[in-house]
């Protein structure tokens, strides 16, 4: 066939991954109404779930006659708080190329296909690297199989109900080795066979990095363990919403603005641990 131009098409659509924070069926989402915007600044909450459930013991069996009576125990319960996290995506062409519309779609439709990966990156960064306690032991990465044992362990130490296993997409096929999760043929939700939900992140990838923001090692991946996940979407603003100030007149060149803000809050622990993602 002679060469020759070529011709303009519709750009390939695209799918987030269905087991990200945004599609895991375990995820709480909550479109956030005009009513209650001021959420999206940021909401506190008194933990629940965090404090024990003990036994009492029968004093017709205590062993220590004559010592101090047994007291019950009270736990003051924490306040707990999520930030605000916003995404965006910015289109820039030359007026010459785009109309406002064709700017303003192709804008919403990257927003639309990235925000996931955004979300769980900043999550992940922000909150999961920031706030974890670090089980990885002093001999070095654990197998995933282990590394898993040991975040479940950590979450039911502190934490009674069904939590979230966050897993980098880089290493999510380890977790069929050992049959680690199973997909839920009702939901579609990947569960452990503990029963934990497990997040597979395309932007859990990206970041990688262990307590403090340190970067993975090669050859490893960091997991993290937490309660449940409870987010709050706001709408998509699209920016500027007519043509007109989308141009900037010194270049004759066009941007515009799509963002949203979500605030992700999940409960009582966080644990993490450094595994192998090959030997």
């Amino acid at each position: 066939m002679p060469a020759g131009l070529r011709r303009y098409v519709e750009a390939i659509p695209g799918t987030p991954l269905p087991h990200g924070i945004l599609g895991a069926p375990c995820t709480t989402i909550t479109d956030v109404t005009e009513d209650r915007i001021h959420e999206l600044n940021g909401v506190e909450w008194r933990a629940l779930g965090c404090c024990p459930v003990l036994d009492w013991p029968d004093p017709c069996n205590d062993e220590s006659p004559g010592g101090a009576p047994v007291q019950k125990e009270f736990c003051r319960p924490e306040t707990e708080h999520a930030s605000p996290i916003t995404v965006y995506a910015g289109a820039e062409c030359s007026t010459l190329g785009w109309t406002y519309e064709e700017a303003r779609a192709h804008a919403e439709a990257t927003m639309a296909l990235g925000e996931q990966h955004a979300l769980e990156a900043a999550f992940w960064r922000n909150k999961l690297a920031m706030e974890a306690e670090d089980l990885t032991p002093a001999a070095g990465p654990l197998s995933i199989a282990q590394g898993v044992a040991v975040l479940e362990g950590c979450l039911a130490e502190q934490y009674g109900g069904v939590g979230t296993l966050h897993v980098p997409a880089g290493a999510a096929a380890l977790l069929g080795c050992c049959n680690l999760v199973r997909e839920d043929p009702e939901t579609g939700a990947l569960r452990t066979l503990a029963g934990n939900c497990a997040i597979i992140g395309a932007g859990y990838s990206a970041a990688n990095t262990g307590p403090g923001n340190i970067p993975a090692a090669p050859g490893t991946a960091w997991l993290y363990m937490t309660g449940p996940l409870v987010i709050r979407r706001g709408p998509v603003d699209t920016l500027p919403d007519r043509s007109g100030p989308s141009v900037n007149i010194r270049t004759n060149d066009r941007r515009v603005l799509v963002e949203r803000t979500y605030v992700v809050g999940t409960t009582c622990a966080i644990c993490a641990v450094n595994v192998e993602v090959c030997s």
